[in-house]
């Protein structure tokens, strides 16, 4: 196994803050930078991580803005694209490159998404999982018009399975305590593996609003969760206790802010977005087939990056939202043929 050496970057967007990265590889080699979502850390790449830097790329992963030994702030533009891009663009500059294939998951994917459209010049390649570019990054009305309504009726579910999203811009102080309460549960449930009967069913996600809460309005955490064996998570044990304890030290504060800029998310790829957001350069998404959230097997939610990725690639794996984490060896062969066939080193 490739062992990891940990680093910093400092830079200045409101402030003066520090990127913490783990990187592996010989750093001659070509770079992948890996993105983590919600709730995640740099090491939940592990997988991948290993995998690249065995077959000679140089592998760089990060605890994202907010989350792990990355400066933590209590403001929320602190959490919207522009503000993360000017740290992965520092980065980026601090590893001595001009490009790199740039890899992201959930959140990481939206971020990802940005950067390509507003910063082509610094992607050879993009690879999203779970989550289509011209998308999230577009913001909670974008990801709206996608619901499918055979799945979704309006009048039961006026927001589809991204309900909990209004749900966290109505009630976000609410929403944050009531993860904080029980960061173990949570983690324990947030991780947990798809299932293939989850296909075309609703999400839990859709009544959130209606709800007042999660699990029907409840005060906390239902305390099965708990009991969730770790067989049936998609991290291991070391892993999981390492997430916690990430996420006990940050709360969940700025993991929810990143919820709350879809709408400066949206202004800034709709000014500063090049080329009419068309991407040119080669795009790999990861299908993650079970996810009942980002549901692109049964919703309209991949039409918009179809249209506007002129080398994309496109691979389903049976597995839910965690699509790394669950299938790592599946995922990591499909990253690694789509990189011998369509992406020049530079």
């Amino acid at each position: 196994m490739s062992a990891f050496t940990e680093h910093s970057v400092t830079y200045t967007a409101n402030g003066e803050k520090e990127l913490h990265y783990i990187s592996a590889g010989p750093t001659e080699g070509q770079l992948l930078i890996f993105i983590h979502g919600w709730p995640a850390i740099a090491k939940t790449w592990k997988h991948q991580l290993t995998a690249f830097a065995n077959l000679g790329f140089r592998v760089v992963a990060l605890d994202m803005p907010g989350y792990g030994k990355s400066t933590v702030t209590r403001n929320l533009e602190d959490y919207s694209h522009e503000v993360i891009i000017t740290g992965l663009l520092a980065l980026l500059k601090a590893l001595g490159k001009e490009k790199a294939v740039w890899l992201g998951h959930d959140w990481g994917a939206g971020v990802v998404s940005s950067l390509a459209v507003v910063h082509p010049e610094v992607c050879q390649g993009i690879v999203l999982m779970a989550v289509p570019s011209h998308s999230l990054e577009l913001g909670l009305e974008e990801l709206l018009k996608t619901v499918n309504r055979d799945v979704y009726p309006e009048s039961e579910y006026p927001f589809g399975q991204w309900d909990y999203q209004v749900y966290y811009e109505r009630n976000f102080e609410e929403a944050t305590a009531f993860f904080d309460k029980d960061i173990f549960g949570f983690t324990r449930a947030i991780y947990s593996k798809g299932k293939p009967a989850n296909l075309g069913q609703p999400a839990l996600t859709a009544k959130v609003v209606q709800d007042g809460g999660w699990f029907g309005g409840a005060k906390e955490l239902p305390k099965m969760f708990h009991n969730i064996p770790i067989e049936n998570l998609v991290l291991d044990e070391e892993l999981f206790h390492e997430v916690v304890a990430a996420m006990e030290k940050t709360g969940f504060w700025s993991a929810n802010a990143y919820y709350m800029n879809h709408k400066l998310n949206r202004e800034y790829n709709l000014q500063k977005g090049k080329n009419n957001a068309v991407l040119d350069f080669p795009v790999l998404f990861i299908e993650a087939k079970w996810d009942t959230v980002c549901a692109t097997a049964t919703s309209t939610l991949a039409d918009s990056m179809r249209q506007h990725c002129k080398q994309l690639t496109e691979v389903s794996i049976e597995a839910g939202h965690w699509v790394a984490l669950d299938k790592p060896e599946e995922t990591n062969a499909a990253i690694a043929k789509w990189l011998a066939d369509e992406v020049k080193d530079s």
